[in-house]
């Protein structure tokens, strides 16, 4: 009887919370992002949760990006992430760039893929502090990588091209293509009329 009595009176605060809740957690990622950038971030785009934004900040968004909770955007040195328009980045998702990773128009990262420019040197003393083996990362138009994907330092993926689930893309994928497994195989795609 309590627990009901309380629940109701608990109700206004909850409806509140569950209606204003996520509309404010939206505008107050969207601020903080904003003032960890270097350059402007556009008010078409979508923040729904926290960004964690590391390193110089050297980072651009196109328009109208939809961007989840999670994300973690990381720029060291001269590193740059340029983002296009249309992007989706799905949660968990890690981009760290150490030369340049672009993502175009209408790219889309499924949850907690990476895509990561430099792989640490190789070294019998300390790889930590052995330095980097750095390579762009470029991402056409149009390409969907799936969750938990992994696309390392050097790779180029053509216009409309699909990268499956837990893939690990190691080299180029053409246009129109998918890339699934550990390493990363292509085939060509046909798309319906």
């Amino acid at each position: 009887m309590k627990k009901n009595i309380l629940s109701w009176m608990l109700w206004p605060f909850a409806f509140c919370q569950h209606v204003l809740g996520p509309k404010l957690i939206g505008l107050w990622s969207f601020a903080c992002l904003r003032a960890s950038l270097r350059g402007p971030l556009h008010v078409s785009n979508v923040i729904i949760g926290p960004v964690s934004v590391e390193g110089t900040a050297n980072i651009s968004i196109g328009r109208h990006a939809r961007i989840y909770p999670g994300v973690v955007l990381e720029t060291q040195g001269a590193g740059r992430i340029v983002i296009g328009d249309n992007v989706v980045l799905s949660r968990g998702v890690h981009i760290v760039a150490f030369a340049v990773i672009t993502l175009g128009d209408g790219c889309m990262l499924g949850e907690y893929a990476s895509l990561r420019d430099a792989d640490h040197k190789k070294s019998a003393r300390s790889m930590r502090y052995s330095g980097h083996d750095i390579a762009a990362i470029e991402l056409s138009r149009n390409v969907w990588v799936g969750r938990c994907a992994c696309v390392l330092k050097g790779v180029r993926i053509g216009a409309n091209t699909i990268i499956g689930a837990n893939a690990v893309v190691t080299r180029d994928v053409a246009a129109s293509s998918s890339a699934v497994g550990v390493p990363a195989r292509a085939r060509a795609l046909s798309f319906p009329a």
